[in-house]
Order: structure tokens, then sequence, then C-alpha cells
């Protein structure tokens, strides 16, 4: 399984993709707002960083206008997937930007019904927002159950991103299920790392070397 990151923090991607964590990263228009800066150059710079996919986001809603934007996205490096609402003036240009050599992640997508649509236009990634759908009183991991179930009879190549995660369990469900990526905030990623006996364990062990250290003046290993 794959691990996106879904921000345009720099510092963060920074931290993590030194740690050998980054796949890839996911942004969209309200995540770049919230960040200090030229946008252009945020992206810009994301896209120097990773060296996986980096979906950036059209804000046009026809599918000239989105195809235009996608040019110039594409533009900024060879690894930028272009992301794409899921709808109908949507799909149109996933299907050109298909033709051109061009991946899309098609983004927004609250059912299985939406998922299959954008694959047959020719995604490469559809995310489907399991949070959002959780926060809604719905299941959002039926939801990827689904898709994952339909792809894999239809043979199709789109792969499933888990968008919209909530908590570490949400990472470990979809991993179960066998979706390909997951893209996550950094604060979870931070938390996947994390466990009480981890800390309890460490602790442990320093102060255990401390006492053979007194006990051995000078030990070096």
């Amino acid at each position: 399984m794959k691990i996106f990151l879904d921000t345009a923090s720099l510092d963060s991607i920074k931290k993590y993709n030194d740690m050998g964590l980054v796949d890839g990263i996911t942004t969209n228009p309200t995540l770049l707002s919230k960040e200090k800066g030229n946008p252009a150059e945020i992206m810009r710079e994301i896209v120097r960083i990773v060296q996986g996919p980096v979906s950036l986001e059209v804000v046009a809603t026809t599918a000239a206008e989105m195809l235009e934007e996608a040019h110039r996205l594409k533009k900024y490096g060879k690894n930028v997937v272009v992301k794409i609402p899921m709808i109908p003036d949507g799909l149109k240009a996933v299907k050109k930007l298909k033709s051109e050599g061009i991946e899309t992640n098609v983004t927004l997508v609250f059912s299985a019904n939406q998922a299959v649509l954008a694959a047959k236009a020719g995604a490469a990634y559809v995310s489907p927002f399991i949070g959002r759908l959780d926060d809604a009183g719905q299941d959002g991991m039926s939801l990827i159950r689904e898709i994952v179930q339909i792809f894999k009879n239809y043979q199709f190549d789109t792969n499933v991103l888990v968008a919209s995660i909530r908590h570490p369990l949400h990472v470990v469900e979809a991993g179960k299920i066998g979706a390909q990526v997951v893209t996550l905030p950094p604060d979870i990623l931070g938390k996947m790392m994390s466990h009480p006996l981890t800390d309890k364990g460490l602790s442990a062990f320093l102060s255990d070397w401390e006492k053979v250290k007194k006990e051995n003046p000078g030990l070096k290993i």
C-alpha cells in the first residue's frame, strides 16, 4: 500500500519525505490556501521535493477550461497527476487527457457508480472520500470494499486512492481491503508512528542503560 500525504505544507512534506515514508502527494485549493506564499511556487517546490505522483487540482468546471488548466499544471513536472472533480465535464476532460498520456485523479467520489465511470473514462486514480461519508452517517469503508471488488472483477487498472482519512484505523482497514493508496494529513501519519508501549519500552531501556554506565565509567559502544 502506498502512502500519500494530503497537504501543501512544505515543512511536513520535507519531514516525512526525509524518512522515506512519502510515496506521493495530494493537494487541493483549500490546502494551498492554508499556506503562506505564492501557490504556484509552493506547487513547483512540492513537485521538486517528491519523486512520486503529485496531484495538483484544477479549479475550472468546464471541460475546455479543465484541459487548458491541466496542460499548465503538467508543466510543473513529469510526476504531476491532474486532479479533476467528479462531474460530467470532468469525465470528458479525463478521457481527453488519457488520450494525451496525462494521468488524472478523479476527486470527490462518493459512490461506486462514480468510481466505475471515472475508471471507464481513463482515470489513473479515483479518490473516494470516506471521512465525509462517515460524517454523513454512512459507512465510508463499505464504499472502498465495493470499489475494490468491482475493479478486481473487471480488471480496471485504476488505483483506489482512499481520501478524507480521519484516523489511523482507516489506514489499516483500507490496507486489509486492498486499496492501492491512502492519502492522509501529516498528523495522522504522525499518529501511525506512535504507541504508548513503544514510549514506555524506550524509557525503560534508556533508564537501564544509565545504570550500566554508572557501573562502568567510561563505557562506550
